[in-house]
C-alpha cells in the first residue's frame, strides 16, 4: 500500500459520495430549490395568473431558504465534529502515515526476504497480506473524513452567494406580488364594504366577539348568500403559513393572557395564504390585535388571522384557496445570521407570531378542530 494511493484517495474520493449523504446533501438540495425559485420568478411575469405564480414563487423561496438554513447549520456542526475528531486523532494519523511511508520507501526485495529463510518469508508475506487490507480500510476511512471536511467547507464558503440571490429573489417576489394583487380585478365580490358603517362598528365594539357579531353591518347593501361548505375537511385544513406552535387554545402566554385561539411562531416576512376558498369579511387594524384578516369559508364559520404587517385583498372579495392574504412583520435575517450555528433547530428563529382564532355560529372553537397542527415548520 503506497502513500501515493492514500493521497490519491484523499484528493479523488468521489464528491457525489458526500452529496448523497446528510448533511451536505440537504444543503445542496436547498441550493437547487433556490435556483428553481429564481426560475419561477422570471417566468411569473409571463403567466396569466400572476398572483398565483408569484405566490408559488414566494413559497418556493421560503422553502428553499428554510432548507438552506437547516442544511448549513447541520453542515457546520458536522464539519466542526469531523475537525475535532481528526485533531484528536492527530498522533494516531501521524503514526499511520509513518507506517505507510516506511512500506513505500523500503526496497521490494527486502520486503520479500526474511532472516529465517523461505518459511519465514512465506509467513511474513501471509501477515502482510492480512495487515494490508486493514491499512487500506483505514486509509479509505481517513480519506473519506478528510474529503468530507473539504466538501463541507466548500459548501459553506459557496453558500453566501446562493443565499444572497435567494434573499433578494424572495424580496423581489413579495414586491411584485403586492403590485399584482393591487392590479387584480377578476375576483367576484359578495358585497361592497361601507367604510362609514365599518368605522362605527369598530368604534362601538371592545372585543373580537362583538366585532364578529356585527360583521353583517359593514356592507352598503345586502351580502349575497353562499352555499360553500368545507365540513368534510374539518381537522385536515393546512395552516396558513409555515410555523411552530407556541400556544394552544386556552393556554396562558408570557403576559398572563389566555385566548381561545392558537399562536404560531413564524419567520419574518412569511407569506400567509387563505387555507380554503373564502370571502374576505374584514381586513385591517382592530383593537389590540394589530392588522388582521377575517375569512368566511362557509356560512357561520370565520377564520381570524392577526399579527400581520401587510394585508392583501378587498373586503367582500371571494378568493380561491391558496390566495395570499398577508405578510408577517419583521426584518429578514442577514446572511451571517442564517449561516450561524447558534440556532438549535427547535424554532429559535421563528420570531414573529400569528394568532389564529376560529369562530363557528358566533362562538369561539378550538382552531385545532379545523386545522391540521401535527406538523411544524
Amino acid at each position: 500500500m503506497k502513500l501515493c494511493t492514500l493521497l490519491l484517495a484523499v484528493v479523488c474520493y468521489p464528491f457525489w459520495a458526500f452529496a448523497q449523504s446528510d448533511p451536505s446533501h440537504a444543503a445542496l438540495e436547498a441550493a437547487e430549490m433556490l435556483e428553481q425559485a429564481s426560475v419561477k420568478l422570471n417566468e411569473a411575469e409571463d403567466t396569466r395568473d400572476r398572483v398565483k405564480a408569484l405566490t408559488e414563487t414566494i413559497q418556493a423561496f421560503e422553502a428553499g431558504l428554510s432548507a438552506m438554513r437547516e442544511g448549513l447549520r447541520r453542515a457546520s456542526l458536522r464539519e466542526a465534529q469531523l475537525t475535532a475528531e481528526l485533531n484528536a486523532r492527530e498522533d494516531e494519523i501521524a503514526q499511520f502515515l509513518g507506517v505507510l511511508q516506511t512500506i513505500e520507501t523500503t526496497a521490494p526485495p527486502l520486503l520479500m526476504l526474511h532472516p529465517s529463510g523461505p518459511l519465514g518469508t512465506a509467513r511474513a508475506g501471509m501477515m502482510l497480506s492480512e495487515v494490508t487490507p486493514g491499512l487500506h480500510a483505514r486509509a479509505q476511512s481517513l480519506a473519506k473524513d478528510l474529503n468530507e471536511v473539504r466538501v463541507l467547507r466548500d459548501l459553506q464558503q459557496n453558500a453566501a452567494e446562493t443565499l444572497t440571490k435567494g434573499l433578494t429573489g424572495a424580496q423581489d417576489a413579495r414586491t411584485r406580488l403586492s403590485e399584482a394583487i393591487a392590479d387584480r380585478t377578476d375576483l367576484p365580490r359578495r358585497f361592497v364594504e361601507d367604510p362609514v358603517r365599518t368605522a362605527i362598528l369598530i368604534a362601538s365594539t371592545e372585543t373580537l366577539d362583538g366585532f364578529a357579531s356585527g360583521l353583517s353591518q359593514i356592507s352598503d347593501s345586502g351580502i349575497i348568500e353562499s352555499n360553500s361548505n368545507i365540513k368534510d375537511r374539518k381537522g385536515q385544513i393546512e395552516l396558513p403559513t409555515q410555523g411552530v406552535m407556541l400556544h394552544r387554545a386556552g393556554e396562558t402566554d408570557a403576559a398572563g393572557v389566555s385566548r381561545p385561539g392558537i399562536v404560531l411562531g413564524t419567520r419574518p416576512r412569511a407569506l400567509v395564504v387563505s387555507p380554503t376558498a373564502a370571502t374576505i369579511r374584514y381586513r385591517g387594524p382592530l383593537l389590540d390585535l394589530g392588522n388582521l384578516i377575517i375569512l368566511e369559508p362557509q356560512p357561520g364559520l370565520l377564520f381570524v388571522f392577526s399579527g400581520l404587517q401587510d394585508v392583501f385583498g378587498q373586503t367582500g372579495q371571494v378568493i380561491p384557496e391558496g390566495s395570499p392574504v398577508g405578510l408577517m412583520p419583521g426584518e429578514m435575517p442577514g446572511i451571517g445570521a442564517i449561516m450561524s450555528t447558534s440556532g438549535d433547530g427547535t424554532g429559535t428563529d421563528w420570531s414573529e407570531t400569528l394568532y389564529i382564532e376560529v369562530r363557528q355560529d358566533n362562538n369561539s372553537v378550538d382552531p385545532e378542530s379545523w386545522f391540521r397542527t401535527d406538523k411544524d415548520g
